[in-house]
Protein backbone atom coordinates (compact mmCIF):
# COMPACT_ATOMS: atom_id res chain seq x y z
CA UNK A 1 0.00 0.00 0.00
CA UNK A 2 2.90 2.35 0.68
CA UNK A 3 4.17 1.76 -2.86
CA UNK A 4 0.73 2.57 -4.29
CA UNK A 5 0.61 5.81 -2.31
CA UNK A 6 4.12 6.75 -3.47
CA UNK A 7 3.20 6.02 -7.10
CA UNK A 8 0.06 8.16 -6.88
CA UNK A 9 2.05 11.00 -5.32
CA UNK A 10 4.72 10.81 -8.02
CA UNK A 11 2.10 10.72 -10.77
CA UNK A 12 0.35 13.76 -9.33
CA UNK A 13 3.63 15.64 -9.15
CA UNK A 14 4.51 14.85 -12.78
CA UNK A 15 1.08 16.01 -13.95
CA UNK A 16 1.27 19.10 -11.72
CA UNK A 17 4.63 20.12 -13.17
CA UNK A 18 3.40 19.43 -16.70
CA UNK A 19 0.50 21.87 -16.26
CA UNK A 20 2.91 24.44 -14.81
CA UNK A 21 5.18 24.19 -17.86
CA UNK A 22 2.24 24.54 -20.25
CA UNK A 23 0.81 27.49 -18.30
CA UNK A 24 4.26 29.13 -18.44
CA UNK A 25 5.03 28.41 -22.11
CA UNK A 26 1.72 29.43 -23.71
CA UNK A 27 1.76 33.14 -22.71
CA UNK A 28 5.27 33.52 -24.11
CA UNK A 29 4.19 32.48 -27.60
CA UNK A 30 0.88 34.31 -27.23
CA UNK A 31 2.57 37.53 -26.12
CA UNK A 32 5.14 37.48 -28.94
CA UNK A 33 2.41 36.81 -31.50
CA UNK A 34 0.27 39.63 -30.13
CA UNK A 35 3.21 42.06 -30.24
CA UNK A 36 3.81 41.35 -33.93
CA UNK A 37 0.07 41.37 -34.70
CA UNK A 38 -0.46 44.69 -32.91
CA UNK A 39 2.40 46.29 -34.86
CA UNK A 40 1.05 44.96 -38.16
CA UNK A 41 -2.49 46.21 -37.45
CA UNK A 42 -1.20 49.61 -36.34
CA UNK A 43 1.15 49.89 -39.32
CA UNK A 44 4.03 50.39 -36.90
CA UNK A 45 7.62 49.17 -36.99
CA UNK A 46 7.98 45.59 -35.73
CA UNK A 47 9.12 45.67 -32.08
CA UNK A 48 10.68 42.20 -32.40
CA UNK A 49 12.17 40.69 -35.55
CA UNK A 50 11.59 37.03 -36.51
CA UNK A 51 15.24 36.17 -35.84
CA UNK A 52 14.90 37.68 -32.36
CA UNK A 53 11.76 35.60 -31.72
CA UNK A 54 13.80 32.55 -32.74
CA UNK A 55 16.48 33.55 -30.21
CA UNK A 56 13.93 33.79 -27.39
CA UNK A 57 12.40 30.44 -28.28
CA UNK A 58 15.81 28.74 -28.42
CA UNK A 59 17.14 30.25 -25.18
CA UNK A 60 14.47 31.36 -22.74
CA UNK A 61 11.72 29.13 -24.09
CA UNK A 62 13.96 26.12 -24.58
CA UNK A 63 15.83 26.25 -21.28
CA UNK A 64 13.65 27.54 -18.47
CA UNK A 65 10.82 25.03 -18.83
CA UNK A 66 13.26 22.19 -18.13
CA UNK A 67 14.08 23.62 -14.71
CA UNK A 68 10.38 24.03 -13.89
CA UNK A 69 10.04 20.27 -14.40
CA UNK A 70 12.40 19.85 -11.41
CA UNK A 71 10.06 21.76 -9.08
CA UNK A 72 9.64 19.84 -5.78
CA UNK A 73 6.26 18.42 -4.78
CA UNK A 74 3.83 20.91 -3.29
CA UNK A 75 2.97 20.22 0.35
CA UNK A 76 -0.77 19.75 -0.19
CA UNK A 77 -0.37 17.47 -3.22
CA UNK A 78 -1.95 14.42 -1.56
CA UNK A 79 -4.69 16.41 0.15
CA UNK A 80 -6.26 17.41 -3.16
CA UNK A 81 -9.31 15.51 -4.41
CA UNK A 82 -8.74 13.09 -7.29
CA UNK A 83 -8.79 14.63 -10.75
CA UNK A 84 -11.74 13.61 -12.94
CA UNK A 85 -10.54 11.39 -15.83
CA UNK A 86 -12.30 13.55 -18.42
CA UNK A 87 -11.15 16.89 -17.01
CA UNK A 88 -9.12 19.12 -19.37
CA UNK A 89 -5.40 19.60 -18.73
CA UNK A 90 -5.86 23.36 -18.38
CA UNK A 91 -8.73 24.60 -16.25
CA UNK A 92 -10.56 27.86 -16.85
CA UNK A 93 -8.51 29.44 -14.08
CA UNK A 94 -5.26 28.45 -15.79
CA UNK A 95 -6.47 29.67 -19.19
CA UNK A 96 -7.36 33.01 -17.61
CA UNK A 97 -3.81 33.24 -16.24
CA UNK A 98 -2.38 32.39 -19.68
CA UNK A 99 -4.45 35.12 -21.33
CA UNK A 100 -3.55 37.65 -18.64
CA UNK A 101 0.18 36.97 -18.90
CA UNK A 102 0.08 37.07 -22.71
CA UNK A 103 -1.65 40.45 -22.73
CA UNK A 104 0.79 41.81 -20.15
CA UNK A 105 3.73 40.77 -22.35
CA UNK A 106 2.09 42.60 -25.26
CA UNK A 107 1.54 45.78 -23.24
CA UNK A 108 5.03 45.79 -21.72
CA UNK A 109 7.05 44.93 -24.86
CA UNK A 110 5.08 47.08 -27.30
CA UNK A 111 4.77 49.94 -24.81
CA UNK A 112 8.47 50.08 -23.95
CA UNK A 113 9.39 49.80 -27.65
CA UNK A 114 7.27 52.85 -28.46
CA UNK A 115 8.60 54.66 -25.38
CA UNK A 116 12.19 54.20 -26.55
CA UNK A 117 11.41 55.42 -30.05
CA UNK A 118 9.70 58.53 -28.74
CA UNK A 119 12.62 59.41 -26.51
CA UNK A 120 14.94 59.32 -29.52
CA UNK A 121 16.46 55.83 -29.36
CA UNK A 122 17.36 54.01 -32.56
CA UNK A 123 15.20 51.18 -33.87
CA UNK A 124 17.82 48.54 -32.96
CA UNK A 125 18.05 49.83 -29.39
CA UNK A 126 14.26 49.97 -29.04
CA UNK A 127 13.98 46.40 -30.35
CA UNK A 128 16.64 45.28 -27.90
CA UNK A 129 14.53 46.75 -25.09
CA UNK A 130 11.46 44.88 -26.36
CA UNK A 131 13.45 41.65 -26.72
CA UNK A 132 14.84 41.86 -23.20
CA UNK A 133 11.43 42.81 -21.83
CA UNK A 134 9.94 39.58 -23.17
CA UNK A 135 12.87 37.54 -21.81
CA UNK A 136 12.79 39.12 -18.34
CA UNK A 137 9.01 38.76 -18.07
CA UNK A 138 9.28 35.12 -19.11
CA UNK A 139 11.93 34.54 -16.43
CA UNK A 140 9.91 36.23 -13.67
CA UNK A 141 6.64 34.65 -14.81
CA UNK A 142 8.39 31.30 -14.39
CA UNK A 143 8.57 32.14 -10.67
CA UNK A 144 4.79 32.69 -10.70
CA UNK A 145 4.28 29.27 -12.26
CA UNK A 146 6.19 27.40 -9.56
CA UNK A 147 2.71 27.03 -8.04
CA UNK A 148 -0.60 27.60 -9.81
CA UNK A 149 -2.50 27.54 -6.51
CA UNK A 150 -0.36 29.21 -3.87
CA UNK A 151 1.67 32.36 -3.40
CA UNK A 152 5.35 32.12 -4.32
CA UNK A 153 6.16 33.29 -0.78
CA UNK A 154 4.23 30.43 0.82
CA UNK A 155 6.06 27.70 -1.13
CA UNK A 156 9.55 28.99 -0.41
CA UNK A 157 11.46 31.13 -2.87
CA UNK A 158 14.58 28.95 -3.01
CA UNK A 159 13.25 25.39 -2.80
CA UNK A 160 14.16 24.87 -6.45
CA UNK A 161 17.74 26.04 -6.81
CA UNK A 162 17.95 24.72 -10.38
CA UNK A 163 15.28 27.20 -11.46
CA UNK A 164 17.29 30.18 -10.23
CA UNK A 165 20.36 28.77 -11.94
CA UNK A 166 18.39 28.61 -15.19
CA UNK A 167 17.17 32.19 -14.80
CA UNK A 168 20.76 33.36 -14.20
CA UNK A 169 21.87 31.52 -17.33
CA UNK A 170 19.15 33.14 -19.44
CA UNK A 171 20.06 36.60 -18.14
CA UNK A 172 23.68 35.97 -19.13
CA UNK A 173 22.54 35.00 -22.63
CA UNK A 174 20.48 38.19 -22.84
CA UNK A 175 23.51 40.20 -21.77
CA UNK A 176 25.50 38.48 -24.53
CA UNK A 177 23.00 39.33 -27.28
CA UNK A 178 22.84 42.90 -25.95
CA UNK A 179 26.54 43.68 -25.60
CA UNK A 180 28.61 41.35 -27.82
CA UNK A 181 29.29 43.09 -31.16
CA UNK A 182 29.12 39.97 -33.33
CA UNK A 183 25.71 39.06 -31.87
CA UNK A 184 24.60 42.68 -32.32
CA UNK A 185 25.31 42.40 -36.04
CA UNK A 186 23.53 39.03 -36.39
CA UNK A 187 20.41 39.84 -34.36
CA UNK A 188 20.25 43.61 -35.02
CA UNK A 189 20.50 44.50 -31.34
CA UNK A 190 22.29 47.35 -29.56
CA UNK A 191 23.83 47.93 -26.10
CA UNK A 192 21.53 49.33 -23.41
CA UNK A 193 22.11 51.65 -20.47
CA UNK A 194 21.07 51.21 -16.84
CA UNK A 195 17.93 53.31 -17.28
CA UNK A 196 16.62 50.96 -19.97
CA UNK A 197 17.35 47.93 -17.77
CA UNK A 198 15.52 49.52 -14.85
CA UNK A 199 12.41 50.00 -16.99
CA UNK A 200 12.65 46.40 -18.22
CA UNK A 201 12.99 45.08 -14.66
CA UNK A 202 10.10 47.26 -13.48
CA UNK A 203 7.88 45.81 -16.22
CA UNK A 204 8.83 42.27 -15.18
CA UNK A 205 8.10 42.96 -11.51
CA UNK A 206 4.72 44.48 -12.37
CA UNK A 207 3.78 41.33 -14.30
CA UNK A 208 4.97 39.20 -11.38
CA UNK A 209 2.78 41.17 -8.97
CA UNK A 210 -0.29 41.21 -11.22
CA UNK A 211 -0.19 37.44 -11.80
CA UNK A 212 0.27 36.78 -8.06
CA UNK A 213 -2.73 39.03 -7.35
CA UNK A 214 -4.75 37.11 -9.95
CA UNK A 215 -3.86 33.81 -8.26
CA UNK A 216 -4.88 35.20 -4.87
CA UNK A 217 -8.20 36.54 -6.17
CA UNK A 218 -8.93 33.25 -7.95
CA UNK A 219 -8.24 31.30 -4.73
CA UNK A 220 -10.47 33.63 -2.71
CA UNK A 221 -13.31 33.28 -5.23
CA UNK A 222 -12.98 29.50 -5.26
CA UNK A 223 -13.04 29.29 -1.45
CA UNK A 224 -16.16 31.46 -1.23
CA UNK A 225 -17.88 29.34 -3.87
Amino acid sequence: FASIEAAVEEGRNVFDNLTKIITWALPSNLGQGLVILAAALAGATLPILPIQVLWINMTTGGVLGLFLALEPKERDLMQRPPRAPGAPILTGRMLAQVALAGVLILIAAFGLFQWELRRGAGVDAARTVALNTVAVIQALYLVNCRSLRHSILSIGLFRNGWLWLGIAGVLLLQAAITYLPFLNSIFQTAPLGWDEWLRILAAGLVVLGVVETHKWLSSETKQRA
